[in-house]
């Protein structure tokens, strides 16, 4: 089952609700058949990026470019998109077989040609022994799956995706994130996902834009994300960090080699932290040791410097920590990234 896969043009798009400006001159291109994500915080103006796209809405200023062929007020049934909510909202009359046909149905498509479209979508989201069932007897996950199906038999250039997965488990989500990615790879469509799950957008996506207050504050990789932040917003947002300010080079009594420059923050990743003995050559300030938490592969230890500030450090499982216990901070100077504040 493959799909035509389309770019996305976005250029100057302002969108208003009364007095107040949810979307400030956003611009932005998204590569076709990649799987771009839309993620920042709630109310950050995501979702209302997302309906400008699927035309739910139009923007007061601005162009949408899909494949080439403007799009910005044109209505949804005749975009080269389709959606898919958070809820699925699947018809609850209808059988499996019968929701995933029904957009068929009404572009008059009938008969072999429309059972054969149907077989494919399910058997992509492997659901196809569920043809027969209604959506009242299918989980979560089962009903996602069609809704999605329901989507892709449509042959979409776009496939749009409000939060997916944000009404599942935890364990379903994760399998989710790798089926997503595989349908993406396999029909080649477009998929633009609207999360505020950072580790989801990290998993899935080939491109993220970081969004807040209705603009976006860097697009890229998630390892240019991670690795490069251009904002102390990005900074905090895209995995965990302890961000550092004051004018330096000691700040709350931790030496750093190279102070911030005036409008700069410091910004250090847990991972690369060090827990050595109070006192010796490689420590960099005392720290406590605040809370000891084991995820398995690694220690989260909530650290407190004299000031009172708080740090996390993510250290190899099996490091003997005790909390109350008085330690040295290390860390490399490669490691220490100054961003705009």
């Amino acid at each position: 089952m493959t799909a035509s896969a389309s770019s996305i043009e976005i250029s100057g798009v302002t969108r208003r609700f009364g007095a107040a400006t949810v979307l400030h001159g956003i611009s932005l291109t998204i590569a076709a058949n990649s799987f771009h994500c839309l993620l920042g915080p709630s109310g950050c103006g995501k979702t209302t990026l997302m309906h400008l796209l699927a035309g739910l809405d139009v923007p007061d200023e601005g162009t949408i470019v899909i494949g080439g062929t403007e799009h910005t007020r044109t209505p949804a049934h005749r975009r080269p998109t389709n959606l898919v909510f958070q809820s699925g909202a699947l018809f609850p009359h209808m059988s499996v077989r019968d929701n995933v046909a029904f957009g068929l149905r009404s572009d008059g498509l009938k008969g072999p040609a429309l059972r054969t479209r149907v077989d494919e979508s399910l058997e992509l989201v492997a659901m196809g022994e569920f043809a027969g069932r209604m959506p009242a007897t299918l989980s979560g996950g089962q009903r996602q799956r069609i809704a999605i199906a329901r989507a892709l038999v449509k042959r979409p250039d776009v496939l749009l995706l409000d939060e997916p997965l944000s009404a599942l488990d935890l364990a379903l989500q994760l399998h989710m994130r790798r089926e997503l990615k595989r349908w993406q790879q396999e029909t080649g469509t477009t998929f633009v996902c609207v999360t505020h799950n950072q580790a989801e957008a990290m998993e899935i996506a080939d491109e993220i834009s970081v969004m807040r207050a209705g603009t976006i504050e860097q697009t890229g990789s998630a390892q240019e994300l991670y690795a490069a932040p251009e904002t102390r917003f990005v900074a905090g947002f895209i995995g965990e960090n302890n961000i550092f300010t004051g004018p330096g080079p000691v700040i709350d009594g931790i030496t750093f080699p190279t102070p911030a420059a005036d409008g700069q923050v410091l910004t250090l990743r847990p991972e690369h932290l060090r827990l050595v003995e109070a006192g010796s050559d490689d420590s960099r300030g005392g720290v406590r040791v605040d809370t000891v938490g084991f995820t398995g592969r690694t220690i989260r230890a909530g650290l407190r410097t004299g000031t009172g500030r708080e740090l996390l450090a993510e250290l190899p499982a099996g490091t003997p920590l005790t909390p109350g216990a008085e330690v040295g901070l290390a860390f490399d100077a490669g490691h220490v990234y100054a961003v705009p504040s």
